[in-house]
């Protein structure tokens, strides 16, 4: 028997985005394609869940002034401050 799949990140950890985030989409107030994050900026896991069809992880993060977006794993790192990363 398979041992199931444990998710990098877990709801209410810091991470930061590994790379630029673009609108896919899911922002229909906002332009096609806009960058909603910039690599290196810093949020939170709000939400964990699957995607359907892949099972892959996706992590609702918030990230500042209220943004929520859908993040995958290649698209997060944990976060550290900066007296943790000495």
């Amino acid at each position: 028997m398979m041992e199931p799949v444990k998710a990098h990140f877990e709801w209410g950890q810091r991470v930061k985005a590994a790379t630029d985030l673009f609108n896919d989409g899911s922002y229909p107030e906002r332009p096609a394609d806009a960058l909603l994050v910039g690599v290196g900026e810093a949020g939170e896991i709000v939400q964990v869940g699957r995607h359907i069809d892949s099972g892959s992880f996706v992590y609702m993060v918030e990230f500042a002034l209220n943004q929520v977006v859908g993040c995958m794993e290649p698209e997060l790192t944990p976060w550290q401050s900066s007296a943790e990363a000495q």
